[in-house]
């Protein structure tokens, strides 16, 4: 098993497309699919229309005509692009409600959308015209904000390392969990059943100095990735003349010609992201870019020495600040994300995650059930075996959860001997069929004490936000988990109700 297949494996927090994508996906692998049937598909979401219409009425594609329906909007475009305008609003949608816990998702997302307005327009220049360049670009990095839900904790990690030896960002990522964003989000993408026009691409985006990147939507992705990072990160003048020096080599481009596609980039771009409802922020013309860093280099009056001099001592500052954050990093990130006994989700990163998958069901108008779990007669045991056994019982209790619970579950020790899963698209039924398998699965568990075998069970309560009458809000579905706990505990013990 590669490392990668063992991480998804273990992950509880591998996403999944929204089902209104895959009903997308569906209709378009299908042979008989036309113009008025993926319409209607679009249309069964009003909000979804209203952004189609937008991008397909924007500068990015200018049609000849103003577009009022959505069955135009796919003749003039055609069924491809119609699919991936939609899936890309669509996806973004879904990983606007995400706990961030120092990610910055909007920066994340002014990059991305960035990236795919410069591949769409780098493609019309280059004539290497391509339906899926737009998507593929949008999506280029989901390996990255699938890396940080699954495990924020090393992916902070990984960046502090990133911050103190100053390896390229995919090395990083090979260094801490065996593969890259390039890989992971490529696998994902697959995963979903999206062609291999974009998810291969996106495998080999970053594969700078190789055949794969000379070539075809490989290469634009990661000359546009170069072109978001002038308007977004760090380093423009060195991203300014990668740039320049690409497009001259393979397309033999005019310098003017090129400060000119990057300015027209970042009009465009702003535009899209207000279509996404991205906020562009304080993003700056390209042109404006470089009048600033021209007066920069006209004040700066230093000699050579100090310059390095200078240098040399703020990279020690820097170096020395890196190892001190990490520390801090390394004590602090067990606090804010992990119990230290168990090992599973924190009580009050349970309440954040729960909070962010009640919204997201609300937006998307699916079920989001909880299970409160609390291990019968546990004081018997401390008091019979002592409290070391008892630590050890929880820990045997908390592997066996999380392996009899689905990847996209979230297990979470809510206090002492309770614990809290939370199912998110998941209604009562097949949430009462989970808790009794995670109820069954710890009846069977035997755990080693002292020379002999002991054996525990659990009460489960059970809560849905499509049981009829229930609201859907955090502090109701928790009550209502925590009544039917007590109702099973009262009722005999190792047993669930609803």
């Amino acid at each position: 098993m590669t490392a990668m297949q063992k991480f998804i494996t273990q992950t509880t927090r591998l996403p999944t497309p929204p089902a209104i994508a895959l009903k997308i996906l569906q209709a378009v692998r299908s042979d008989e699919i036309n113009f008025e049937e993926l319409a209607d598909i679009v249309m069964a979401d009003p909000v979804l229309t209203a952004q189609v219409l937008k991008i397909a009425n924007s500068s990015i594609y200018s049609l000849p005509k103003q577009v009022t329906s959505l069955t135009l909007a796919t003749a003039l475009l055609g069924t491809q692009a119609l699919k991936n305008i939609a899936l890309s609003f669509v996806i973004v949608d879904g990983f606007k409600d995400i706990p961030q816990g120092g990610f910055d998702l909007e920066l994340f997302w002014k990059r991305s959308i960035s990236t795919a307005v410069s591949a769409k327009i780098l493609a019309a220049e280059t004539g290497l015209a391509d339906d899926d360049i737009f998507i593929t670009a949008l999506l280029q990095d989901i390996g990255i904000l699938v890396l940080f839900l699954a495990d924020a904790p090393a992916f902070t990690e990984m960046l502090d390392k990133k911050r103190i030896n100053g390896k390229r960002f995919c090395n990083a990522e090979k260094d801490q969990f065996g593969f890259d964003h390039t890989e992971l989000g490529s696998h994902l993408l697959k995963s979903w059943n999206l062609p291999e026009t974009i998810y291969e691409p996106i495998r080999h985006h970053h594969a700078n100095g190789t055949t794969t990147v000379e070539h075809g939507p490989s290469l634009l992705l990661n000359i546009s990735d170069k072109i978001s990072s002038i308007y977004h990160g760090t380093q423009a003048n060195k991203k300014i003349s990668e740039v320049h020096n690409v497009l001259e080599k393979h397309f033999g481009m005019e310098h003017e010609q090129v400060d000119k596609l990057i300015d027209t980039i970042g009009e465009k771009a702003r535009e899209v992201m207000d279509l996404f409802a991205v906020d562009p922020g304080d993003m700056k013309p390209f042109s404006q870019l470089i009048q600033e860093a021209n007066d920069e280099l006209r004040r700066l009056n230093f000699s050579y020495e100090q310059v390095v001099l200078e240098l040399k001592q703020a990279k020690q500052n820097a170096e020395q600040l890196a190892l001190s954050l990490k520390e801090s990093n390394d004590r602090l990130r067990t606090l804010a994300f992990r119990d230290d006994l168990t090992g599973l989700y924190n009580h009050r990163y349970f309440q954040e995650i729960f909070e962010t998958e009640i919204h997201r069901a609300t937006r998307h108008s699916h079920p989001v059930s909880l299970l409160l779990l609390d291990i019968d007669f546990f004081k018997q045991v401390n008091d019979t075996y002592g409290h070391p056994a008892g630590d050890n019982v929880l820990r045997q209790v908390s592997q066996t959860m999380v392996k009899l619970v689905r990847n996209c579950d979230i297990v979470a020790r809510y206090g002492g001997e309770e614990f809290a899963i939370v199912l998110p698209e998941t209604g009562r039924s097949s949430a009462k069929v989970l808790a009794q398998r995670i109820r069954r699965g710890i009846e069977q568990l035997q755990i080693a004490i002292n020379g002999q075998e002991i054996g525990v069970t659990v009460s489960v309560g059970v809560s849905s936000s499509d049981i009829e009458g229930m609201k859907s809000e955090r502090p109701v579905l928790i009550d209502r988990a925590d009544q039917a706990l007590y109702a099973a505990k009262k009722n005999g013990r190792n047993k669930v109700e609803i």
